[in-house]
């Protein structure tokens, strides 16, 4: 069996390519493994084959890496205008990283009156392979009748819902037939040397040795083919499939690409209701047996696409779900023994997109622990972390669409509702003056009393460098056993300032004090420090600091300037950018940017690079922020503090 993966932006008609593709010779077998990824069983002249179809959206470039990488071949399908390029070009991308071979299918041709030279054009300002046309299109009255294909130079007329018709080449079609034959040739003679000397000795190559070469430099992922159609239409349909039967690679050649002696790789993982966790996985260099050791433990059942009927082993090149095994992960490859990780390109991109997730219902935040551990475990484009200051869940995903599909799924698939808030900034506040301050701790309410007496220097320090203590102490004034106390109280200041956010890069030197030989204790004495730190951060003249992050943010080049007016509304800052050496037309946009604008940022994106664009974050450095903003942001902690 032979496998490949169909891509491409949404409403673009890869599930139609994908449904006619699979109905050409045999009823096929599909399975919905979810709304968003579902794959496809047929036969085509009596060989097996299988179909990933992903849907288009950046939060399923996650899903389309995993499927890439296991699959023989992709199916880039892409709309009939020039400027939805750029809507094909994050599919481009993950397609060439993947070094996946792949043949571009121009779909809805019957309803377009656009050229397709320019339409490739657009294409191939974000494609590093040479994109090569196959086929040219038969018009009449402007409108694409049929195509031309360019190595067997026969002409085929669309037949709306039946196979096209063999029909002798219009005279209007020579020219351009000639034209793109004579460009297709000049191509392929780049990769066989036989070729380009009959072409320099002006003969005619056989038709079969243009094959030949063709299915050569495909399975060798030296170019893209393109063709024309009509997915709906079922117009190209019968050439793309055999496009793909002579020039798709064997299982053997893609275990040379991706580098791995893996038995097996996990493409997608689900959670069933009463069913528990299904992995859809392909077989690759040996055949998969139930209940057999693969990734480290028992495979468990297996069963084939439609979950139902079990099956005893699945060969190699083939597909199958396994029922129940939790050990097995989708992006990874297995061995018998263990497993291996995919390569980075194979999760998407990273996610970015931070948000809290609470239960609806108290009594569910346990199950919500649970959930969305098992939910991270099936979506590529998720983490899942705690968050440091208000101890709820924080999850990062690829977007608010993405978190809302993974709140459905958390109501639907576990039962566990929830709500979501945004994360709070990162806020601290330091000092920006020296100051004295002396503090005395006396307490006496029967039995042993508490004394310890304190006089404290804190000052600011250089941004980043934190906080640091130091004694003068002389002549014992505070006895040297109750100096870790008053460090330890002095650190426990810290935790919260006279804004309300936590205290950085401030120094603190214990001067003198005074100790009582009954009454004075570590207690007492780290009771004092903090207190007094306490009350001399309100006299050091304390300041907001908000954080700044360094952001790059990955964009097609023709965006590149909406960026910079965005960044701008942000109140950030803009570095530069880089055109992007290893993805052609791609610029990465360097900025810094409050951490209270990164939400804003990935809701922007969307509409500022029509939805192509992701960035990366991290803390840069911290600002410090002053006037009627600081206060709104000190009273906002504040209540936000007593509210809780």
């Amino acid at each position: 069996m032979r496998c490949f993966t169909v891509l491409g932006p949404s409403n673009s008609g890869k599930t139609t390519l994908v449904e006619a593709l699979s109905s050409l010779d045999s009823k096929p077998v599909r399975s919905d493994m979810t709304e968003f990824f579902g794959v496809s069983e047929f036969t085509y002249l009596g060989e097996p084959w299988a179909a990933f179809d992903v849907a288009g959206g950046a939060e399923y470039l996650g899903y389309a890496g995993e499927a890439l990488a296991a699959s023989d071949a992709a199916i880039l399908c892409v709309p009939p205008e020039p400027e939805a390029a750029v809507l094909c070009a994050p599919y481009l991308r993950l397609i060439e990283e993947s070094g996946t071979p792949c043949i571009l299918f121009i779909n809805r041709m019957d309803a377009s009156d656009n050229r397709v030279r320019d339409i490739v054009a657009g294409l191939q300002a974000y494609a590093n392979h040479t994109i090569i046309l196959r086929q040219v299109p038969i018009r009449e009255n402007g409108e694409v009748v049929g195509t031309v294909d360019l190595i067997s130079e026969r002409a085929w007329e669309f037949q709306p819902g039946e196979p096209s018709q063999l029909i002798e080449i219009p005279e209007g079609v020579m020219e351009r037939e000639q034209e793109a034959r004579a460009e297709l040739l000049e191509h392929l003679s780049d990769f066989d040397d036989h070729l380009l000397e009959e072409l320099i000795e002006d003969k005619a190559p056989p038709r079969d040795e243009v094959y030949d070469v063709a299915t050569a430099v495909l399975r060798e992922n030296d170019d893209i083919p393109a063709f024309l159609g009509s997915a709906s239409g079922r117009n190209g349909i019968t050439r793309l499939m055999k496009s793909l039967r002579h020039e798709a690679p064997s299982v053997d050649k893609t275990l040379e690409r991706l580098g791995t002696n893996a038995v097996a790789a996990g493409v997608i993982a689900t959670y069933r209701k009463h069913m528990g966790k299904a992995v859809l996985i392909r077989a690759l260099s040996a055949p998969v047996a139930a209940n057999a050791p693969l990734g480290g433990a028992n495979v468990g059942n297996l069963s084939g696409l439609d979950a139902k009927h079990p099956v005893e082993k699945v060969e190699a090149g083939f597909i199958g779900i396994a029922v129940k095994s939790d050990h097995l992960n989708a992006g990874s490859y297995f061995t018998a023994d263990g497993t291996e990780e995919m390569d980075d390109w194979a999760r998407g991109h990273p996610p970015s997109f931070a948000s809290l997730v609470t239960p609806v219902h108290e009594k569910d935040d346990a199950r919500l622990s649970s959930a969305l551990a098992r939910v991270a475990e099936i979506d590529p484009g998720l983490t899942v972390e705690q968050d440091e200051a208000s101890g709820h869940a924080m999850v990062r995903c690829q977007g608010p669409m993405h978190l809302r599909r993974v709140q459905a799924l958390l109501d639907d698939d576990f039962g566990v509702s929830t709500q979501t808030e945004e994360v709070a900034a990162r806020y601290r506040e330091s000092i920006s003056k020296a100051v004295e301050h002396q503090y005395r701790h006396r307490k006496q309410s029967g039995g042993a009393g508490q004394f310890a007496d304190v006089l404290m220097k804190i000052g600011p320090q250089t941004r980043g460098e934190g906080f640091s203590f130091d004694e003068v102490v002389k002549g014992g004034a505070v006895p040297r056993n109750y100096i870790p106390s008053v460090e330890a109280g002095a650190k426990d200041a810290m935790t919260q300032g006279p804004l309300g956010f936590p205290v950085i890069d401030v120094s603190v030197t214990l001067l003198d004090g005074k100790a009582h030989s009954v009454d004075s204790s570590d207690f007492a004495f780290r009771t004092a420090g903090k207190a007094c730190v306490k009350e001399a951060l309100n006299d050091a003249s304390p300041v907001l600091l908000q954080p700044i992050d360094k952001v790059d943010i990955h964009v097609p080049s023709v965006f590149s300037g909406a960026i910079v007016t965005l960044v701008s509304s942000l109140k950030g800052q803009v570095l530069g950018f880089d055109p992007n050496p290893d993805a052609k037309g791609w610029d990465i946009f360097h900025a810094l940017l409050p951490d209270s604008s990164l939400s804003e940022l990935s809701r922007a994106l969307g509409g500022a690079a029509q939805g192509t664009a992701w960035y990366e974050a991290a803390f840069d450095h911290y600002q410090e922020v002053h006037g009627k903003e600081a206060t709104r942001i000190s009273q906002e902690a504040k209540e936000a503090a007593t509210a809780g």
